[in-house]
């Protein structure tokens, strides 16, 4: 080949050209294949190569060792590696390096690149083969080499030029369901996004509000709202929310703030968004509502309107202000969910009506030991008789109301209501700045509705983000041997690890315990927390089912194991948590998790009829799957595939249960035959065989099995797991399948030398 003819990057430049087009439809071998075939002319040329088949494949590369010609510093090869390769734990531990999140799984997937005479790079040695999870498609703009060759950042998005751009319309996505486009990031789209696109109706602020209502509806068929008229027919209450903030709340919608604490544009309407945590311990908006005022008509109208978009599905707890109208229309509504005042609301109500007394660090300490400090009502009364009698509060109209509904926030009252850390002082303060500075007083409703919309996109990319973050790095434990901890971080996002880590290390290090048996498997554990009074928690604990219960209740509270805990089990030498206490809403999985159904699953013990609940739930996963997919061709066809390749796996499945029905139907007839050797019978048993699949083989379901594999047709799986299923006669536990032999996925690393290649 003559270079001089060559691009940069031989071929006559076609891989320079299909740079732009990563994802066309090309299979992991095909990418190999073109990858292979490669000839550049530079160090910066080749890293540039690897980092765009990384792109294409999901992975970040790291620059790695070189050689010289002898008695040179020209290179003679050079190698490039995942990012992934190698140990953290190999490298020398320094201040600089012991908090950061480990990305190390040493990966083996490399490439080397020898320089010839002429200058020419070429590749001689290839593993392609990862030991790790890939970057799904819209994941990849998040990949660090991905974003170090981002060009154009100050030009991104023109608005004069919208309507033509391939961006325009990204407002109306989420971050899940779209993929970078070549040459810049998604964060640098979001950066240059603003909302004088969207064209606001100005026929009055109400029908705006409708006609963005509708447009949303027409593009997004998930998309919910409703509005209030009063007697003369003119609108007075909105609620809305979109497909997304279904599927949140179907995942975290066990525990909800209602904040009534804000009142936006020239109206001065109340804005009431419901907030929520998800599993990063961030802020969740489940829906939004506009109220002209604060009555229980309003709150009762508002709840059942939220009740309903939701599917019927009450929360488990829901935390609101200290107002009698939102008491009524909850008990109203929500009969079955813990109603609780919140925290902050109950701290900053506190500013306005006891003056300089609540500057005093004495008084607050006083007031938090009242709200959660306090494990029965004999302590409650002390304490809260102490406060008032020392700062003279016996008159005071606010605190005499607010002791009435004592069972409404102290924890005493509320040690088994589930908050998911969402009821303290310093949540309420985060879900408020939701809305703060969004807007002005002459901010219209839909105006407003937009802006709303864009900061709730905002919290989405940052819970994309950390998913991405937590699928690619561990966080650094820190006792490394720690077989608990292990366990946990594999299990926990990175945010409810640091939790869980807290409490280990205070258990285990912080901690006087007296053990006694309370016969047969029962033990009892009395613990004090060194340097935190004399204060004893008891802890039961069941050593022949691994049941635990402690005083303190923070698992039934909050859904992770407190110190105390964690620290009986620690003195029987359990060396991992019980899988019951591993609360699946704070996993890297809790949005997976959601579409696994079971016997026990809530909602269809709510629901009168299974087959709906099934029908709803199959319904939002298959939304869910849309939207991702919805960006690109080969995404769209992956879907496609998909789903043709279950509607023939059902077939198949309802042929062989007809074949094993249709022997007992013929036995019912032919009646009490003694014998079952005759003929039809016997025809009855080898009709089976001859239809069944070929045998396969038993095998653990990988779902992080990402190597290449084909499936019935020949055709090459792309970045996905797939399993070729074949059914058996005899049961098959939900975490097996059964795998065709010939697409078993090749698990052990390959090497592929040049001269072993096939074309």
């Amino acid at each position: 080949m003559d270079s001089s003819q060559d691009s940069p990057m031989s071929k006559n430049g076609e891989e320079a050209k299909k740079g732009e087009d990563y994802g066309n439809g090309l299979s992991r071998k095909e990418a190999a294949e073109e990858f292979i075939g490669c000839v550049v002319h530079s160090e910066e040329e080749a890293y540039r190569l690897y980092c765009d088949y990384g792109h294409r494949i999901g992975f970040s590369v790291r620059k790695g060792k070189q050689s010289y010609v002898i008695g040179t510093r020209i290179i003679r090869t050079k190698d490039y590696y995942c990012s992934k390769e190698g140990l953290k734990y190999d490298e020398p531990v320094t201040e600089a390096n012991f908090n950061r999140p480990d990305t190390r799984t040493n990966c083996k997937a490399m490439v080397r690149f020898r320089v010839d005479d002429k200058g020419r790079w070429t590749v001689i040695r290839f593993i392609p083969v990862h030991n790790h999870q890939l970057a799904k498609p819209g994941e990849r703009h998040m990949l660090r080499s991905a974003k170090s060759f981002a060009v154009g950042k100050s030009g991104v998005i023109d608005p004069a030029s919208a309507e033509s751009h391939p961006m325009n319309g990204l407002s109306d996505r989420t971050v899940d369901d779209t993929v970078e486009p070549p040459g810049y990031t998604i964060r640098d789209c979001y950066n240059h996004e603003n909302v004088q696109g969207i064209t606001l109706i100005g026929a009055g602020d109400c029908q705006s509000l409708v006609s963005y209502f509708k447009r949303r509806t027409n593009e997004e068929g998930m998309f919910y709202w409703d509005v209030q008229v009063d007697q003369e027919g003119r609108m007075t209450n909105f609620f809305f929310r979109d497909g997304k903030s279904k599927n949140d709340y179907d995942c975290f919608g066990d525990a909800v703030i209602f904040d009534t604490t804000y009142r936006t544009n020239k109206y001065s309407l109340i804005c009431a968004p419901f907030v929520g945590v998800n599993h990063h311990w961030h802020n969740i908006v489940f829906g939004c509502a506009f109220l002209l005022d604060d009555s229980t008509a309003s709150y009762v109208w508002l709840f059942k309107s939220f009740l309903e978009s939701m599917g019927g599905r009450s929360p488990k707890s829901i935390f609101t202000d200290q107002d009698e109208a939102i008491m009524q229309a909850a008990e109203q509504v929500f009969p079955n969910t813990q109603h609780c005042f919140s925290y902050w609301h109950i701290l900053k109500n506190a500013q306005s009506h006891l003056g300089t007394v609540n500057t005093s660090q004495d008084f607050q300490n006083m007031f938090m030991k009242c709200m959660q400090g306090s494990d029965t009502k004999m302590e409650l009364e002390e304490s809260w008789a102490a406060m008032l009698h020392e700062y003279k509060l016996q008159d005071n109209d606010w605190l005499n109301d607010l002791y009435r509904f004592h069972n409404r926030w102290c924890s005493a009252f509320n040690k088994d209501t589930f908050d998911g850390g969402i009821n303290s002082s310093q949540w309420g303060e985060v879900s408020n700045n939701i809305l703060t500075g969004i807007a002005d007083e002459s901010t219209s409703l839909t105006r407003f509705a937009l802006l709303l919309e864009k900061a709730v996109k905002s919290l989405r990319r940052n819970e994309s983000e950390e998913d991405f973050r937590c699928s690619q790095t561990a966080p650094v434990r820190a006792i490394k041997h720690s077989t608990v901890l292990k366990q946990a971080a594999e299990s926990y996002t990175h945010r409810i690890y640091k939790l869980f880590e807290a409490e280990f290390l205070d258990g285990c290090g912080a901690t006087s315990c007296h053990e006694n048996s309370c016969g047969g498997n029962l033990l009892r554990f009395e613990i004090t927390m060194q340097g935190r009074g004399s204060k004893v928690w008891t802890v039961l604990l069941d050593t022949s089912t691994m049941e635990i219960s402690c005083g303190c209740r923070k698992f039934e509270r909050m859904g992770l194991l407190c110190s105390h805990a964690l620290k009986a089990f620690s003195l029987q030498n359990v060396d991992t948590i019980p899988e019951k206490y591993i609360l699946k809403r704070w996993t890297k999985d809790a949005r997976r998790s959601m579409y696994k159904l079971s016997q026990e699953d809530s909602t269809q013990q709510e629901c009168t009829e299974a087959e709906l609940a099934y029908r709803n739930r199959a319904m939002q996963y298959a939304y869910s799957l849309i939207m991702k997919s919805q960006e690109l061709e080969e995404s769209r066809k992956i879907f496609w595939d998909s789903l043709e390749t279950g509607e023939k796996a059902l077939e198949v499945f309802f042929e062989i249960r007809s074949l094993h029905a249709q022997p007992a139907k013929d036995a019912s007839k032919t009646g009490k035959k003694k014998s079952s050797k005759g003929p039809s019978n016997k025809k009855a048993r080898q009709a089976l065989p001859s239809s069944s699949p070929v045998p396969g083989i038993l095998a653990q379901a990988n779902e992080h099995q990402f190597q290449a594999a084909q499936d019935a047709h020949g055709n090459s799986t792309i970045g996905r797991p797939f399993y070729f299923q074949a059914f058996s006669s005899t049961p098959c536990q939900p975490n097996q399948i059964y795998i065709h032999p010939n697409t078993m996925p090749v698990c052990a690393p390959q090497v592929i030398w040049l001269s072993d290649w096939t074309e």
